[in-house]
């Protein structure tokens, strides 16, 4: 079993940064793919952010130029750097790793923007 585990959440004001971090306990984590989802109440979880095993990388269009992310090479732990956050950037953030068919998600963290 892959143990995902995320981290990097909290409150924010309006136009202010975060970064979250995705880490598994498996052995070349580095090999999966890997997805940044967030639902906020009453929506559908939604895809934010994905970083395939090759590199390439796809947002959504409502955090284009204003998210990263990013994979360590020596960790595998992958990143989501977030900038100017809005208020609608509020939900809970939740990383999901992909391999040979296999999904694992996270218990997910939490992201407020508010003033």
């Amino acid at each position: 079993q892959v143990h995902v585990v995320e981290s990097g959440g909290g409150l924010v004001q309006p136009g202010g940064s975060l970064k979250l971090s995705c880490a598994a306990s498996v052995r070349l984590f580095g090999f999966y793919s890997v997805g940044w989802h967030r639902q906020a109440p009453g929506n559908q979880r939604e895809l934010v952010a994905t970083i395939s095993s090759s590199g390439s990388i796809g947002y959504e269009d409502s955090v284009k130029g204003r998210f990263t992310i990013s994979r360590d090479s020596a960790t595998g732990t992958i990143y989501l750097e977030m900038n100017s956050l809005k208020p609608e950037d509020t939900a809970v953030y939740y990383c999901n790793a992909r391999r040979f068919g296999q999904s694992y998600w996270g218990q997910g963290t939490q992201v407020t923007v508010s003033s």
